[in-house]
């Protein structure tokens, strides 16, 4: 087979194609052949390749460097070559040297040489260069590559023990499938390729083929090494990121199903709920949905215990009898300040969290208190906290108490991708597979991000929150027509505190807010209680947020 010398399809520019013409009506006007090489021009750098193939299958390479005076060029030749997945193609140069100004350096993965101004002459020695092909052999070598400049001209020829049977000449940048400007069998003894301007860090690959049996064949293909193989994708790192998309699936799976319900509670028409109740004798009274106390209401929605609800529980404790508050003038005489006051001691019927509160407000030894003198002093809410999220995981709202799952799945993820990151790097850099520990890692940083969203309610957590909304709506939608006139104040008083938690405050005040109350007292002012009730929730609101231990939220939206 024979490849033509020139075509059309293969001059790169006007400049070459007369560039090659003219050297070609040169070559003839002198006698020589129709391959003949075009000489280079004056004041550029060009290269001659003479490769000759040992019958020991080493391939000699003899490479005449033009430089121009004043000039210093180098070129860098990689030795390991990407061939296919995870795998490399690997050379060894040996015996280089220069001769003329210039020198070499060689290592496992390049070999570069340097040429200074003027004509030197570069040899050396690649083994590695012939691959078996099917039946037949092929000589692989990249003639002219990694150079830092343009180069005006590449000549090349090969030699070989027997007649070489075919040659592929790719030039151009790196992957380009460009062929080199002429390349032919030279009447089927040898190989001559040119390429006329070769662009910095462009290549000139040739790959020719021989008849099975010239030499033996001493290619080196090996499973790659570095980053790219300990990246790869092998069986083992396959089945754990295989392994990985299940979890991460099934996680989110059941996410969306447990959160899917308490978006459908929260997402659902709830009407009112009936938590008005008449007795045998007619009397009305108000009975919380599931038995939910005021300071739980918003742990439940909002799976957060928050300043809000400690608030919304003094004033139940107040409701209850367990506490007075009374408005009065501060000592100053100037503003308002508010006295709560010890009613009834501490008994069995509160609950854990309840009798924290309380003990907070009236330590032992303390009958009265008023919230600028706990301004002034260091409230611990820390147990109050503690206690409410024992409280909702003890009435099965919560399997566990939702600040320290979240946590716990946070330092799980956490610690889960730290040890990705260390197994991703000793990996690395010992057997590979290194996408496993980094599947670990990846599988530590979404389980620390999804922290946020668990833990999920329980069933019954969930049912409870459709009830909640439901007392939303009777909030929103009861009136003092509704509730017979004896028993407005305890009706009002009540409902109240799950007012204040819900974000109803103002309108149940609105409704309601006329009644003499039992548990509340303005002694010494004439304030009217729907503007004083507002301004106490925000006092005492602002001395609760001070402990730090808490969110500062109000109104909870379920």
């Amino acid at each position: 087979m024979r490849t033509p010398l020139l075509s059309a399809a293969v001059l790169k520019n006007w400049g070459a194609a007369i560039f090659v013409a003219v050297a070609l009506t040169s070559a003839t006007s002198t006698g020589t052949t129709a391959g003949a090489l075009a000489q280079p021009l004056p004041g550029t750098v060009s290269t001659e390749v003479r490769m000759k193939l040992e019958r020991d299958s080493r391939l000699s390479v003899t490479e005449t460097v033009q430089v121009p005076d004043g000039t210093t060029v180098k070129r860098t030749v990689p030795l390991r070559l990407a061939v296919g997945n995870d795998l490399e193609r690997r050379y060894e140069v040996t015996d280089a040297k220069v001769e003329g100004r210039g020198g070499t350096t060689v290592g496992d993965d390049e070999f570069s040489a340097t040429f200074e101004g003027g004509q030197s002459t570069l040899t050396y020695t690649v083994v590695g260069a012939v691959a078996p092909v099917g039946d037949a052999l092929e000589v692989r070598w990249q003639v002219a590559g990694g150079w830092d400049t343009e180069l005006d001209k590449v000549s090349v020829s090969f030699s070989a023990p027997d007649s070489p049977t075919s040659v592929n000449c790719l030039a151009g940048p790196v992957g380009s499938s460009q062929p080199c400007t002429s390349a032919d069998l030279a009447d089927g003894k040898g190989v001559r390729a040119q390429e006329i301007k070769l662009g910095a860090g462009e290549r000139v690959d040739v790959a020719i083929g021989l008849s099975a049996g010239v030499v033996p064949p001493n290619a080196v293909v090996v499973e790659q090494s570095g980053l790219a193989a300990a990246f790869a994708l092998t069986p083992i790192s396959g089945a754990a990121l295989g392994g990985l998309l299940v979890l991460l699936l099934g996680g989110v799976a059941l996410l969306w199903y447990l959160r899917g319900r308490d978006a459908a509670a929260l997402a659902s028409e709830v009407g009112a709920v009936s938590v008005l109740v008449r007795d045998a004798g007619g009397r009305v009274a108000f009975a919380s949905p599931d038995g939910v106390l005021p300071g739980q209401v918003g742990t439940v929605v909002d799976e957060h215990v928050d300043v809000v609800d400690v608030t919304a529980t003094v004033i139940d404790l107040a409701v209850r009898n367990y506490l007075w508050i009374a408005e009065v003038r501060q000592e100053d005489g100037f503003g308002h300040d508010w006295q709560i006051v010890r009613r009834n001691p501490a008994d069995a019927s509160l609950s854990g969290y309840e009798r924290a509160v309380y003990e907070v407000l009236l330590p032992q030894g303390a009958d009265a208190v008023t919230v600028s003198e706990l301004r002034g002093r260091q409230v611990d809410l820390a147990r109050v906290r503690d206690e409410l999220y024992a409280d909702v995981v003890e009435k099965r709202w919560f399997v566990r108490r939702p600040d320290a799952e979240r946590s716990l799945f946070w330092w799980v993820g956490i610690g889960l991708a730290v040890l990705g990151l260390v197994a991703t790097v000793v990996l690395a850099l010992t057997v590979g597979n290194a996408l496993f520990g980094l599947a670990v890692a990846v599988g530590g940083v979404a389980l620390a991000f999804g922290a946020r969203s668990m833990p999920a309610r329980t069933k019954r957590g969930s049912e409870l929150l459709e009830h909640v909304r439901g007392l939303r709506g009777y909030l929103h939608g009861v009136t003092p027509e509704d509730v017979p006139e004896a028993d407005r104040e305890l009706v009002f008083s009540r409902s109240l505190p799950y007012a204040v938690v819900l974000g109803e405050t103002e309108r149940w005040l609105a409704a309601f807010g006329r009644q003499d109350l039992y548990w509340y007292g303005n002694s010494g002012t004439s304030t009217d209680f729907r503007r004083s009730f507002p301004a106490f929730l925000g006092a005492l609101d602002g001395v609760l947020a001070q402990a730090g231990h808490l969110r500062s939220l109000r109104a909870p939206n379920p």
